[in-house]
């Protein structure tokens, strides 16, 4: 008696299908690298910014423009 040959399993068995899945599921994808951005001229960007409460009554005190006036402060003190 011979028997028969055996069937060598497939690619698509629901075993291997099943791990695929797993594996596409569990396995974090690449992320691209971060780009840093340059900072365009005249370009603002909007930020919240906590500062004390007196600092800002004294930029308010002179009326409109007191962002600008934080603003021209803070590229002063960065030395930009």
């Amino acid at each position: 008696m011979s028997q028969p040959p055996r069937r060598p399993r497939t690619l698509n068995d629901a075993r291997t299908e099943a791990e695929a899945a797993f594996k596409k599921a569990t396995t974090k994808p690449v992320e691209a690298p971060v780009v840093q951005r340059r900072a365009l001229p005249g370009v603002k960007e909007m930020v919240s910014l906590r500062i004390d409460q007196d600092v800002l009554e004294h930029f308010q005190g002179d009326g409109p423009g007191w962002q600008e006036r934080i603003n021209a402060a803070l590229r002063k003190a960065a030395g930009l």
